[in-house]
């Protein structure tokens, strides 16, 4: 059980909306061992509650994430060869693909600068805003170390590799503009309409049909992995469990008998 302090991670569910918010704003967010699990744990709640539809992932003051905090975690003691590979599965990526697994969306409202893993955090969300003081930094490279947390997975996905690169090599502020001009970004908003803007889109999508939009995330995740035959067969299966949900009958109804349809999430 985690033992982070309450006041670390707030958390609330509004209208079948997880809100995860990152409460250390005095250290610019950077994210403690104790925050990550409780983050893992209600990104994992979400998964199994039908009455949350959506989770929002955003943090109070000017950062988003400035990256790992490693003050919080457990004593390492005397290193030996594999404890860094052992910590990095265990740690940030565990974070990171606890927030792609999650089986229900997840948006990322990039309140200020996202670093390091912070970074990745927000590019594993399905969707993402950010308000236009945030910035995306691949701070690895001015600390001398390789990106983890899955950020040599999703960069290069989201910009392709030479795209990637250059971020990652050169270790540049990229500010929030840009980030949406190169694909990392769905939508830039002024600062004071991030949280509004976040919740008009997870309370829509909190009225959808939960159990399709979960498979769309796992077909579209899953896309670039494999070959065009994994893909659709993949597809077809995806196609037929939806098929079994309340939802996707309700959808065909509400089509033949021309009314609006009513998503109850299961």
């Amino acid at each position: 059980m985690s033992s982070a302090p309450p006041d670390d991670i707030l958390h609330r569910t509004d209208n079948g909306v997880s809100w995860i918010t990152l409460n250390r704003p005095e250290a610019m967010n950077a994210v403690t061992w104790d925050q990550r699990e409780r983050v893992i744990a209600l990104l994992g709640e979400a998964s199994a509650d039908p009455a949350v539809r959506a989770v929002v992932l955003t943090a109070t003051g000017k950062g988003f994430c400035a990256g790992a905090d490693l003050r919080g975690a457990p004593p390492a003691g005397d290193r030996v060869a594999g404890d860094v590979a052992r910590m990095i599965r265990l740690g940030a990526q565990r974070l990171i693909t606890a927030v792609l697994d999650c089986e229900k969306p997840v948006i990322a409202a990039v309140n200020g600068t996202a670093a390091g893993i912070g970074a990745h955090l927000a590019l594993a969300c399905d969707l993402v805003i950010a308000a236009e003081p945030a910035r995306f930094i691949e701070v690895f490279v001015r600390r001398g170390l390789v990106p983890d947390g899955g950020g040599a997975y999703l960069l290069p996905r989201l910009v392709g590799p030479q795209k990637a690169k250059e971020l990652m090599f050169f270790g540049d502020a990229l500010p929030a503009a840009d980030a949406e001009r190169l694909g990392l970004v769905n939508k830039v908003v002024p600062a004071g309409e991030l949280e509004k803007t976040a919740r008009a889109w997870a309370e829509r999508l909190a009225q959808g049909p939960t159990r399709a939009l979960a498979l769309t995330k796992q077909l579209v995740n899953a896309s670039l992995d494999g070959d065009r035959a994994a893909a659709l067969a993949a597809e077809a299966a995806a196609q037929e469990i939806n098929m079994t949900t309340a939802d996707a009958n309700e959808g065909v109804a509400s089509f033949v008998e021309r009314r609006t349809p009513t998503y109850r999430g299961r």
